[in-house]
């Protein structure tokens, strides 16, 4: 099982380092020593502790669908032509980028500061590693 240091866990939690030494000394998330005598954090241990942090922002539709991947964010850009759309979405930390047909953007009101809710249902995802 890989371990990260506190600076990599850090980033991968979106907090500063000083807010992973803090959460350890809470007792919030388990670390040990590796060999180098560093504090490290068991990948395992800091993917559920990241699970258990995470905080969906609500999703304000109020709609019931069967896609579970709902990102709610703010539209940022839209380059439109006379058929179709480019909408660009910064929800947390992700950008999310939807081709539609520019007569949906004008019927759902999207410009720049709309709050909207991108929805992924997918039959492929592709899941990548680190090389090396």
């Amino acid at each position: 099982m890989p371990h990260y240091r506190i600076s990599e866990a850090a980033g991968l939690l979106g907090v500063s380092d000083d807010t992973v030494r803090r959460w350890i000394d809470a007792r919030q998330l388990a670390a040990q020593r590796d060999d180098a005598g560093r504090l490290v954090v068991d990948g395992a241990e800091l993917a559920g502790f990241a699970r258990a942090q995470a905080r969906a922002v609500p999703d304000p539709s109020g709609v019931g669908r069967s896609a579970r991947n709902r990102l709610v964010g703010l539209v940022t850009e839209i380059v439109s032509d006379r058929v179709m759309s480019q909408v660009e979405l910064q929800c947390g930390p992700h950008r999310v980028v939807s081709l539609m047909s520019t007569e949906a953007v004008q019927e759902l009101g999207l410009q720049p500061g709309v709050l909207a809710v991108a929805v992924v249902k997918s039959t492929t995802v592709v899941v990548e590693t680190p090389g090396g």
